[in-house]
């Protein structure tokens, strides 16, 4: 009992871990490592929740209550603008419940590029709880090159899995 305490403690305390696998002018790929004390199906729904935790500094309108999010094969990670616009930020192309949900387009300012992504997401079990990983993968145009961008989209996406983290193992945990 004691050692489940003890690995339990060091992945709640364990950081979020980032970094660029490749880059080169015309894509990239950027990967983020969450350890979870909590169950994967719990951290599937924390995960599915992505308006609780995302950041308002990476919306176009800086208010995260206006995201949605449907965590259903065509389902959009959709954005409400004020006076009746709108963004859609990525659509989900597969969804295994628990496990792996994977997701296609454009994040941030990748939109106005001529830029494809898929975000992939997924979540298995570990003796302490669970494990995400987060792996973004961007190609197309990327004006200055896209290896000169992949640190920043590391980083923000880094500070959207540090916020995932913290709303994921705060809530209950079966």
């Amino acid at each position: 009992m004691k050692s489940i305490i003890a690995v339990a403690l060091v992945a709640a305390s364990a950081p979020v871990s980032g970094e660029v696998i490749s880059a080169s002018s015309n894509g990239f790929e950027v990967r983020e490592t969450v350890p979870l004390v909590v169950k994967p199906e719990v951290a599937f729904r924390a995960f599915a929740n992505l308006p609780a935790w995302w950041s308002p500094e990476h919306t176009y309108g800086g208010k995260s209550q206006n995201l949605s999010f449907a965590a259903v094969p065509g389902g959009c990670f959709c954005e409400r603008l004020a006076g009746g616009g709108g963004v859609e930020h990525m659509r989900v192309s597969y969804v295994d419940p628990g496990k792996r949900i994977v997701l296609t387009g454009a994040l941030g300012p990748l939109l106005y590029e001529a830029t494809s992504g898929v975000l992939d997401i997924q979540i298995k079990s570990t003796a302490g709880g669970s494990q995400m990983t987060l792996d973004y993968r961007a190609a197309g145009f990327f004006n200055g090159g896209a290896d000169k961008i992949a640190p920043a989209v590391d980083q923000v996406l880094a500070d959207q899995a540090r916020r995932y983290r913290a709303y994921a193992t705060a809530r209950p945990r079966t």
